[in-house]
C-alpha cells in the first residue's frame, strides 16, 4: 500500500469524511529537502468531517497526526492540511 493510499484509509477510518483529498505533491519539491525519488514525501489533504467542527486549528491538526500515527508521520517530509467541518 502506497503512503497515499495509507493517509488515505487512517484518515477514512478516523473521521469518516464527507470530503477526502490525499495529493501528492513530492514532485514540486525535486531538489528540496525531503524530497525522495519516487515521490510520496510531500502532501496536500483536504478534508471536511462534521466532527472538526467542535475542535480548533490545532486540535483538528493533532486529531488528524494521531488519526496516521507516528509511524507513518515520521515517513513524510511535509503534510499540508486544509481542515474543515
Amino acid at each position: 500500500m502506497t503512503r497515499t493510499e495509507q493517509i488515505s484509509s487512517k484518515l477514512q477510518d478516523a473521521f469518516s469524511p464527507q470530503r477526502l483529498e490525499v495529493i501528492d505533491e513530492s514532485e514540486k519539491h525535486r531538489g528540496h529537502a525531503g524530497y525522495q525519488e519516487g515521490g510520496e514525501s510531500h502532501f496536500q489533504v483536504i478534508i471536511r468531517a462534521p466532527i472538526f467542527a467542535e475542535m480548533s486549528r490545532i486540535a483538528r491538526h493533532r486529531a488528524i497526526h494521531k488519526a496516521l500515527g507516528p509511524e507513518l508521520v515520521a515517513q513524510i517530509h511535509a503534510l499540508a492540511l486544509d481542515v474543515s467541518d
